[in-house]
């Protein structure tokens, strides 16, 4: 191959295989993961983007599990709070050799551990590395996300794994793409995308928040790139399997309006609030209306509950006012939310409270058919929250009820245009998926280079 050939390979960011052929694939694995696997095992550093309930755990069990026995090295998994005693359990049931630490021990093959221990962890004790719930990243901070980066840096072996690396979120595109050594977040900016401003600025100005927009001719090159090292999947089907064991019961989602008669200072009447400032103070005006209202829908359901909440009042209240409820808060160890999530996944406790940021991502909470959600402009808690129990592997109807006020009408309509362009561009990112799959970028220069006599 010619210094040329070699440069423009370079240039199409397209990338190649860094891993191996795999060596363990059990029969426990669907076909579909089968097939996602040895992708990401041929790949070497490769994020998996599966829906709830489609195992992403025994996935990435799997593709530790391969590393382990090519390289007679060690691997780590990463995992929100909680997870990792659930994962534990699941690797004791497949037969898949794994060790919790909390302390920074490096043991023998596949180690597990909280996003939280990763800085009492050594980087050279490891030669892969998991990070499950990946999207979790882009919700720590600069420092804790740079923390994980860095920790992966010099690893031959990485993999991400979540269900929503929401394709319309090309932040969180970026930070998968650094994470694994692609191109680094400002790299994909600045390649692919274009601000109103014609620069690199990110962030707010003047108050406004700097908006980034795909480059007219780049959109086709960019999600191609996308596909080179990430793989996306909401069912069976879209790889090209069926999907008869995966199909999900019914979701029933209720919007309730709930009568608030105080209006904001200043105004005669209630209004929808207008800017987050407003309705951060319609927010703490309706609390006690709108924690009342859940609280009477859910002390007259059967079965569990799962009741999410955003501000620290709201989870005490509710907690007041639902007789059996009990919270789990930010101020908690991570001893006794472990054992409260736990506690509930066993349904030991009826009706949980808690915050999406805390325990939204990777528990399975298949034995719950009843959500209660106030609406945020975040899509992603939204679909997390709901996909706990909302899941593969659920095999009953789930009914989520929504409370919002008149004047938060506006923050629902926006996390809902946010869900229709969402599944939009899921459905693109799917597509290109599926076309890269019967490509091989080997056969993307089928005429042999010939250099100008010129030159």
């Amino acid at each position: 191959m010619s210094d040329y050939e070699v440069f423009l390979q370079a240039k199409s960011q397209l990338g190649g295989n860094h891993g191996f052929e795999p060596v363990f694939v059990p029969d426990f694995l669907y076909d579909f993961q089968q097939s996602l696997v040895e992708w990401a095992v041929r790949k070497g550093r490769a994020a998996i983007y599966a829906d709830c309930g489609l195992g992403k755990t025994p996935m990435e069990l799997v593709w530790a599990e391969n590393v382990v026995r090519h390289t007679n090295g060690r691997v780590l998994i990463l995992t929100p709070c909680a997870v990792a005693a659930q994962m534990v359990r699941e690797a004791e049931k497949f037969g898949i050799t794994v060790a919790r630490s909390q302390d920074g021990k490096a043991f023998p093959g596949i180690t597990i551990t909280n996003y939280e221990q990763l800085h009492k962890f050594n980087p050279d004790d490891f030669v892969g590395c998991v990070c499950d719930e990946s999207s979790i990243l882009k919700s720590f901070s600069g420092a804790r996300r740079g923390e994980i980066t860095v920790f992966m840096r010099k690893m031959r072996y990485r993999l991400l794994a979540t269900a929503t690396a929401a394709p319309n979120d090309f932040i969180e595109l970026g930070t998968s793409s650094e994470a694994l050594g692609y191109l680094g977040h400002m790299d994909m900016l600045n390649k692919f995308f274009k601000n109103d401003l014609n620069n690199s600025a990110t962030g707010r100005m003047r108050g406004e928040v700097i908006k980034w927009r795909l480059k007219g001719h780049a959109e086709l090159p960019f999600w191609r790139w996308v596909c080179s090292w990430a793989r996306a999947i909401r069912k069976p089907s879209d790889l090209g399997f069926a999907d008869d064991r995966f199909i999900l019961p019914p979701l029933v989602e209720q919007e309730h309006l709930v009568p608030v008669d105080k209006p904001l200072d200043g105004m005669l009447f209630v209004m929808p609030a207008v800017g987050l400032k407003e309705q951060r103070e319609e927010r703490r005006l309706s609390l006690g209306d709108r924690c009342a209202k859940v609280a009477e829908t859910t002390n007259a359901k059967e079965g569990q509950s799962l009741v999410w909440c955003h501000m620290n009042d709201e989870g005490d209240l509710l907690e007041e006012l639902i007789p059996d409820a009990v919270q789990i808060s930010g101020s908690d160890s991570d001893a006794a939310k472990e054992e409260r999530f736990l506690a509930f996944a066993e349904g030991q406790i009826r009706v949980l409270v808690t915050k999406p940021k805390i325990g939204a991502w990777g528990l399975n909470f298949q034995n719950c058919q009843h959500v209660t959600f106030f609406p945020s402009h975040s899509f992603e808690q939204y679909y997390q929250a709901v996909r706990r129990c909302w899941r593969f592997g659920q095999k009953k109807p789930v009914t989520v009820d929504i409370f919002t006020t008149e004047g938060e009408i506006d923050v629902l309509k926006n996390l809902q245009r946010k869900a229709a362009q969402a599944d939009e561009m899921f459905e693109r990112l799917v597509t290109e998926m599926n076309q890269a799959i019967g490509v091989d970028r080997a056969h993307n220069m089928t005429k042999k280079v010939e250099v100008p006599s010129w030159l």
